[in-house]
């Protein structure tokens, strides 16, 4: 199989315990199928060329340089975007090449097809989902899109037994969903096995 190249719009080093345990790096992909209006990366939709193209021979080269701190303190690299599950191969080719002592994360929206997280599940350790809402009304009016994947998803992972494995983040949305709203949410994931939450307020961004 041809090896993949990857738009990436950044590479922050040195994150502490904010993108997963240990000292982490945090790779940024290019590319999102979602149209949230408070996006938090709006560079990660921008066609404009404030990105670079990587193989994953070039990121773990450029990542490596902080192995003895990913090793010290359980960290790794984290992939955002963007959506990092657009690109299940060029992860699953990381992997290969950093082995198994890296923690590798994901922060999510898990709106992409059941069969890109059936072949990350195998070589990620932690989950970081950002839900936006359960209810399927909110979700379309706040990203544009359907949340039925999304749903597909949540529910792969809870039949694959990885619900430790998983931080879901479910934000207060302004103008969008209300408290009642993020609790109907959250029990429905509890109902899911889930429990490791992240609940928080996004700032009105609007781009």
């Amino acid at each position: 199989m041809k090896k993949q190249r990857a738009k990436i719009i950044g590479v922050a080093r040195h994150r502490l315990s904010t993108d997963g345990d240990g000292v982490t790096t945090l790779v940024a992909f290019h590319g999102c199928p979602l149209r949230c209006l408070y996006c938090l990366n709006p560079q990660s939709l921008d066609e404009g060329g404030r990105f670079r193209e990587y193989s994953s021979e070039e990121l773990y080269a450029e990542t490596r340089i902080d192995e003895l701190y990913f090793i010290a303190t359980n960290g790794g690299v984290t992939f955002g975007g963007g959506e990092p599950c657009l690109r299940p191969q060029f992860i699953r080719e990381f992997r290969e090449l950093c082995g198994s002592t890296w923690q590798l994360n994901l922060e999510t929206s898990l709106n992409v097809p059941s069969t890109n997280i059936e072949a990350l599940l195998p070589v990620v350790n932690t989950l970081i989902i950002d839900i936006k809402d359960m209810n399927s009304d909110i979700y379309r009016s706040y990203t544009g899109q359907s949340n039925g994947l999304v749903i597909d998803n949540i529910r792969l992972i809870a039949d694959a037994g990885r619900q430790s494995d998983c931080i879901v983040r479910i934000p207060l949305i302004p103008n969008y969903n209300t408290e009642a709203d993020r609790e109907a949410s959250r029990k429905a994931l509890e109902a899911l096995g889930f429990y490791r939450f992240d609940l928080f307020t996004y700032q009105i961004r609007k781009h």
